[in-house]
């Protein structure tokens, strides 16, 4: 795996302000503005990440490597261990600055949008009822991290097959594998967009007869994602002001879910395909497991772009949502990078983790709004 350039190239590289923000610059982080459970959950989701560092647990998604500052201050939170929110405050301050990110392509501002982990009924044989698989990682497909040699294929593929003569070639697209036999389904849910959206959040609980399979992310074909709802949008199917989660789902069930049907068309232009396992692990237990290889916090975890930003780096992020309910509300909190996204991309880009269930996936499917980001560099870089 590639170093990461030093947090201090980030300036350079024109990805942060060219000055850190004093802490009283950061709207929402002064104590009478940050609950303090907050504070207490996001350092509980950072400690996590120090954990996973110190015991170098297996990432899911290979991204940039932390420098030697970063793992310093990792070192120490661990040693400091669980606190109160006047500690980890006078900690964070003491070892952080916090820094303006400043978003790709012009724009004003980053953007958010939410994830969750699906709760679903399935089936381990195929039936009438529960006919779309899920499948597992196949044995010829080669996940591509940053920085690899890839053997003459293009950069914006993050997989590929191996041949028997041992050369990489492109991993088929979805189409293709949703059309192809002799793949190993681990169980099967009821449609198409069901197997689609279990495969865009990167994990699912499927219930199989009262018996819970916890589905954790092992692999994708390495092709371009593309959004479905753009797609939608853009063809002025569903206006953009209308754009939900629940919207997108129904028009495909609509449309028709089976192989020559608009909605299965509509799923096939995300080349895009993961596979799972079925995951028993004690961490699992505690939640679905992000690019990090740790377990996701509800509303204290987020996905970056992990070809920018190591995993385990601590965010604030300043925004207006809808993220209690329908009314749009202010959204400050200190956030810990432990998952990634091939939809996550720029520096200003964060996908934020809502929980599990239907109601976890209601509020995360209405987050698509702008914000300020900002994230927390080692203090004693240059």
């Amino acid at each position: 795996m590639e170093e990461a350039a030093p947090f201090f190239d980030y300036a350079r590289l024109g990805l942060i302000d060219a000055r850190p923000l004093n802490w009283a610059e950061l709207r929402g982080f002064a104590p009478d503005d940050l609950a303090a459970a907050d504070l207490v959950s996001a350092w509980t989701a950072f400690l996590t990440s120090c954990a996973a560092a110190a015991a170098n647990t297996p990432v899911l998604r290979r991204g940039v490597a932390a420098d030697a500052a970063f793992r310093k201050i990792q070192a120490e939170a661990l040693a400091l261990g669980p606190a109160n929110a006047e500690t980890v405050r006078a900690f964070i301050q003491s070892r952080f600055r916090a820094w303006r990110i400043i978003p790709s392509n012009g724009a004003q501002k980053g953007f958010l949008t939410g994830y969750y982990e699906p709760v679903v009924e399935g089936s381990w044989s195929k039936t009438p009822e529960f006919s779309e698989p899920l499948l597992a990682r196949p044995a010829d497909l080669v996940t591509l991290g940053p920085g690899e040699d890839r053997d003459g294929l293009p950069e914006n593929l993050s997989g590929a097959r191996k041949t028997r003569d041992g050369k990489l070639v492109p991993y088929a697209a979805r189409r293709e594998i949703d059309t192809r036999s002799g793949d190993a389904p681990l169980l099967y849910v009821r449609g198409a967009i069901e197997a689609f959206m279990i495969m865009v959040q990167g994990s699912a609980t499927i219930s199989v007869r009262g018996e819970r399979a916890p589905l954790t992310y092992a692999g994708r074909n390495g092709r371009p994602y593309t959004s479905i709802g753009r797609v939608l949008i853009e063809r002025g199917d569903i206006p953009r002001a209308e754009m939900s989660l629940a919207r997108l789902k129904q028009w495909v069930r609509d449309a028709g879910q089976h192989v020559g049907q608009a909605g299965r068309d509509l799923l096939w232009q995300n080349e895009s395909y993961v596979f799972f396992e079925i995951d028993g692990s004690a961490a699992r237990k505690s939640g679905p497991i992000g690019g990090a290889g740790t377990p996701l916090q509800n509303l204290g975890s987020i996905a970056i772009d992990r070809s920018i930003w190591p995993y385990g780096l601590l965010f604030w992020i300043d925004a207006a949502l809808p993220w209690r309910r329908a009314d749009i509300e202010p959204f400050q909190r200190l956030m810990a990078a432990q998952d990634t996204g091939s939809a996550i991309i720029g520096p200003a880009r964060a996908d934020i983790y809502f929980g599990a269930g239907d109601e976890a996936g209601a509020l995360a499917g209405g987050i698509r709004h702008d914000a300020d980001m900002h994230v927390l560099l080692p203090a004693d870089d240059p």
